[in-house]
């Protein structure tokens, strides 16, 4: 059994329509996807930023995430084949109803949810093998502690994962495919 870390936003759904819909229709501010080649959004105020973030972790936002094509899929086999799931988020922890209302809604399994700030500490204390998350802050924490780090490939962690030994795919069925050898 491999104990593995999972991540939402931007890992298991497309966040990025989510915050930039918003972004322009609060600020006026346009946030291409294929622009974000750094985890800081500088075309926001960090205050804007913020309040973007809050807003797409409302119940009507997460509820209605659509998961990437072969998400869910791949973590209901891994669970089914004995591994352990531990789905993590940076949000708050009054996103938790909404969001275990919405991994059961899209049929995700998992033995444990986590929505704080401490994430990688927390893969730590629950000794999560394999990390799967978009923000390269994390990649690199995960590499730091001993966890195997994993990703979608995304334009603002290309670079993390291009310099450090990183398991990662294009999608989820690559990543799938890249991880399913350490789960042997």
């Amino acid at each position: 059994m491999t104990r593995i870390g999972v991540d939402i936003d931007s890992t298991l759904h497309h966040y990025w329509d989510q915050l930039e819909r918003i972004a322009l229709a609060r600020f006026g501010v346009r946030l291409p996807y294929a622009e974000q080649t750094d985890w800081m959004v500088g075309e926001l105020a960090r205050d804007q930023l913020i309040q973007a973030v809050r807003e797409t972790h409302s119940d009507e936002n997460i509820v209605t995430a659509i998961p990437y094509p072969d998400a869910v899929e791949t973590i209901r086999a891994w669970h089914e084949a004995g591994h352990w799931i531990h789905i993590t988020s940076h949000r708050y922890e009054a996103a938790r109803p909404a969001t275990e209302a919405w991994l059961e809604r899209v049929g995700v399994p998992y033995d444990d949810l986590h929505c704080s700030f401490d994430k990688v500490p927390r893969c730590v204390e629950l000794e999560v093998e394999i990390l799967i998350d978009d923000s390269p802050v994390n990649i690199r924490r995960a590499i730091e502690m001993g966890i195997t780090p994993a990703t979608i490939i995304h334009p603002w962690n290309a670079e993390v994962v291009a310099e450090h030994e990183v398991v990662a795919g294009t999608d989820w069925r690559a990543l799938a495919a890249a991880v399913d050898p350490l789960l042997r």
